[in-house]
C-alpha cells in the first residue's frame, strides 16, 4: 500500500464518518454492538497502557475532576464514596473505542462495496446468437468455400 493510497483511504473514512448515511449507520450499530467488549479490551489492556507508560504511567481511567472537597487517590475510591466527578480519562478511552469501530466498519463496508463493483463490472456472457443469425452465417461460410 502506497502512501497515496493511504491518505486516500483515511480522506474516505474521514467523508464516512462525517456523511451520516442512515444504511452505513446501521452497520455500525450492528458491528459496534457486536465487538463492543473485545474492543473496548483492545483499548483498555492494549492500546492504552503503553500510551499510559510513554506519558509516565497516567492511567486515562484514573483522570478525572473531583466536583467535590475531599482528595481522592483514585476515581473508584471517588466513585465508592459518592463523589461527583467528571471522568475524562474515560470518557478518552470511549472516543479511542468508538474511533477503533469505526474504522472497522469502515473497512467492512469498504470491502462489501468492492465486491458489489466486481460483480457489476463482471462482463455479461454474449446472448447466444438466434437460429436466423446461425443459417445465414452458415449460408454465407458455404458461398465463401471454393467451387470445385
Amino acid at each position: 500500500m502506497t502512501f497515496q493510497e493511504l491518505v486516500n483511504m483515511l480522506k474516505e473514512f474521514k467523508a464516512f464518518l462525517i456523511k451520516g448515511n442512515m444504511i452505513d449507520m446501521a452497520v455500525g450499530i450492528i458491528i459496534g454492538a457486536a465487538f463492543s467488549t473485545v474492543v473496548k479490551s483492545l483499548v483498555t489492556d492494549v492500546i492504552m497502557p503503553p500510551i499510559g507508560y510513554i506519558m509516565g504511567g497516567v492511567d486515562f481511567t484514573d483522570l478525572f475532576y473531583n466536583l467535590g472537597d475531599v482528595t481522592y487517590p483514585s476515581l473508584a475510591a471517588a466513585k465508592e464514596a459518592g463523589a461527583p466527578t467528571i471522568n475524562f480519562g474515560v470518557f478518552i478511552n470511549n472516543c479511542i473505542t468508538l474511533v477503533i469501530v469505526g474504522f472497522c466498519v469502515f473497512m467492512l463496508v469498504k470491502a462489501v462495496q468492492r465486491m458489489q463493483k466486481k460483480a457489476e463490472e463482471a462482463p455479461a456472457k454474449p446472448a447466444k446468437p438466434s437460429e436466423e443469425v446461425i443459417l445465414l452465417t452458415e449460408i454465407r461460410d458455404a458461398l465463401k468455400k471454393p467451387v470445385v
